[in-house]
C-alpha cells in the first residue's frame, strides 16, 4: 500500500490534513485579490427565505466555502469514499455540513436527505460530475434533485490567475496564493416539477452547457485558457496511471 494511503488510515493524520487544507483555503483567499459577480442572485433568494441548489464542478470545489461565507445553512453532497470524507471534514471548518452519497444513487437516502434539507429551508451543494466523472460532464441526478425539491439550481465557479490544473480525473483547479481570483454566480435554472422523464436529458445538457460556459468565462477573466471537459471516469483514469507505472 502506498505510504500516503497508509498515513491517511490514521485518524490523527487525517484530521491534521483536513485542518491544513482549511488553512490553505483561507491563506489563498486572504493573499489574493477577488472579484465576485452575480452574487446578488443568491442574496436576493435568501432575503426572501428561499432555498436553492448550489452546483459546481468537482474540480472547482476548493474555494467554494469562501464564496459562500455563511450565506445560509449549507449541506454539501459528498461521496463516501476516502477523498470525499477528507473534503467533508475540511469544509466543516467553514460551517458546511455534508451528506454522504451522490446524485447517481437514485432514490436512496442521500437523495431523500437533500430534498428534506431544501424543504426545511436550507441550501444544498452538489457537484454534478462527481464522484466519478468525467470532469465537467453532468449526471442526470441533479435534475432529479431539483425536480423533487422544487428549488432552483444556481451554478457557481471560480478561477485564479496563479494555479495548477492537476492530472486528476476531475482536472482539479489548485489555486496558488497571491493570485487574481474571480467567483462567478450564474442565473437560476428552474427545472419544472412536472418534468417528463423524456425531458430529463434536455435539462441535464442545459445545466452542463451553462456550467461549462461559466467556467470558461471565469478562466478568461483571470487571463487563463479554459479548462476542457474530461473524457475519462475516475476508474479509467486510475487504470491508465497503473498501466503507465507498470510499463
Amino acid at each position: 500500500m502506498p505510504r500516503a494511503k497508509r498515513l491517511l488510515r490514521s485518524e490523527a493524520a487525517r484530521r491534521l490534513l483536513c485542518w491544513l487544507v482549511h488553512l490553505y483555503i483561507r491563506f489563498v483567499y486572504w493573499t489574493s485579490r477577488w472579484e465576485t459577480a452575480g452574487d446578488d442572485v443568491p442574496q436576493a433568494l435568501r432575503a426572501q427565505g428561499k432555498p436553492f441548489i448550489l452546483a459546481f464542478w468537482h474540480g472547482r470545489l476548493l474555494m467554494i466555502p469562501m464564496a459562500w461565507q455563511g450565506l445560509a445553512p449549507m449541506h454539501m453532497l459528498i461521496s463516501g469514499h476516502r477523498d470525499g470524507r477528507l473534503i467533508a471534514d475540511a469544509v466543516r471548518y467553514f460551517g458546511i455540513d455534508s451528506v454522504p452519497g451522490s446524485t447517481n444513487d437514485g432514490g436512496t437516502g442521500a437523495l431523500r436527505a437533500m430534498v428534506r434539507h431544501v424543504r426545511a429551508g436550507d441550501c444544498i451543494g452538489i457537484t454534478p460530475d462527481g464522484p466519478n466523472g468525467p470532469a465537467m460532464r453532468s449526471s442526470a441526478g441533479i435534475v432529479g434533485v431539483a425536480r423533487l425539491a422544487r428549488a432552483p439550481i444556481i451554478p457557481i465557479t471560480y478561477a485564479t490567475s496563479r494555479r495548477r490544473i492537476l492530472a486528476t480525473w476531475d482536472r482539479f483547479h489548485l489555486p496558488f496564493p497571491w493570485s487574481r481570483g474571480v467567483f462567478l454566480w450564474g442565473d437560476p435554472i428552474n427545472v419544472p416539477a412536472d418534468l417528463a422523464d423524456d425531458d430529463s436529458e434536455v435539462w441535464r445538457r442545459r445545466i452542463e452547457e451553462r456550467m461549462i460556459v461559466q467556467t470558461a468565462e471565469a478562466d478568461r477573466r483571470v487571463g487563463r485558457e479554459a479548462t476542457a471537459p474530461g473524457t475519462l471516469e475516475r476508474d479509467a483514469m486510475r487504470a491508465l496511471r497503473r498501466a503507465a507505472e507498470e510499463s
